[in-house]
């Protein structure tokens, strides 16, 4: 099995217990279930921010812990002060050492779009996003069929949600084209090995039709290489363990921001 085989086996059964405890309908009564969520787009293409996609993650499957000292409510202010134009928090607890509460604290702090980075293989997992406190969820097209893809980002959009699908070759680019998508990113890190190549954007920009936010996925850890990377067509940059792997987050992206 690959580490996302697993990741996926895992998932299935953590979600048919939080579905015992806490039932969709009582998701549906929190109170940030009702909120409107801001709109990646607007984020992204906003001139006084970066493009930047900011990652709050303590851990990996491939790196083991990568911060486990700072907190969320000052790694997510720190990355909107230095212009990130939305932000990312794992939200898996085996693998990443997650949280659903880490969503709740960053939404606290966040006046600009929060992405739930999820392995979804469940519409629940959805529901669950939009009650604490998600603009966005991400869809993983290596472990989701066309049919999956189209139903859990139409069901998304119905929550009022913005949708990142997440590919990392053409088949999968080619098969996930719905109008229930708002932006797609190609991964650079291949979930079956973790194996990084910045060579996978490269090949794919020119593929994702204009209608979608392009994003760049891992592997960024030079300002250059996102100067390269807006050259070919990105738009947006979602950069983990580049920030989270220093004693301070906050001061690496303001520094990484005025390289940019």
């Amino acid at each position: 099995m690959t580490i996302l085989d697993k990741i996926v086996e895992r998932k299935k059964t953590e979600v048919a217990e939080a579905k015992t405890k806490v039932p969709l309908e009582k998701l549906e009564n929190y109170p940030l279930f009702r909120r409107s969520c801001y709109v990646l787009r607007d984020s992204i293409l906003h001139p006084e921010r970066t493009g930047i996609i900011a990652e709050y993650k303590r851990a990996s499957p491939s790196k083991g812990l990568i911060n486990g000292v700072s907190s969320v409510t000052e790694v997510v202010s720190g990355y909107q002060a230095a212009g990130a134009s939305a932000i990312s928090v794992l939200t898996d607890t085996d693998f990443f050492k997650g949280t659903l509460d880490d969503l709740t604290e960053a939404r606290k702090a966040l006046t600009i779009p929060l992405l739930r980075k999820e392995f979804i293989v469940d519409k629940y997992q959805i529901a669950e996003a939009k009650a604490y406190g998600a603009d966005i969820i991400l869809l993983i097209a290596a472990c989701l069929t066309a049919g999956e893809i189209l139903d859990f980002s139409a069901y998304a959009k119905q929550l009022g949600l913005n949708v990142l699908l997440e590919v990392h070759d053409q088949e999968e680019l080619n098969r996930s084209l719905f109008d229930t998508i708002d932006a797609i990113g190609v991964n650079n890190r291949n979930l079956k090995d973790f194996s990084v190549s910045l060579d996978h954007s490269y090949d794919l920009v020119n593929k994702i039709p204009s209608q979608y936010i392009k994003v760049s996925e891992s592997g960024i850890s030079d300002p250059e290489t996102i100067k390269n990377l807006k050259k070919a067509g990105f738009q947006a940059f979602l950069i983990g363990e580049n920030f989270m792997k220093t004693e301070n987050p906050s001061v690496a992206i303001s520094n990484f921001v005025k390289e940019l």
